[in-house]
């Protein structure tokens, strides 16, 4: 009965190490938005056919609002 236990402990470390190991080897941290962080450069193009450059609205605030119709 002791050598089950004995058993049991030793396949779940080898099995806490396994995934430790592969949540250390995965993909990196993606960036999250921050305060104090620059937006990405990118531009959209209005409904009147203006490109809007993240880099001309430096300095003021912007609000982005993406949707879908479906």
């Amino acid at each position: 009965m002791k050598s089950k236990g004995f058993v049991l402990a030793v396949v779940f470390a080898v099995g806490m190490a396994a995934v430790l190991f592969l949540a250390r080897t995965g993909e990196p941290p993606k960036k999250h938005a921050a305060k104090g962080l620059d937006a990405p450069a990118f531009e959209l193009k209005d409904m009147e056919g203006k490109i809007w450059r993240m880099s001309d609205l430096k300095g003021k605030a912007v609000l982005l609002h993406f949707w879908a119709s479906w």
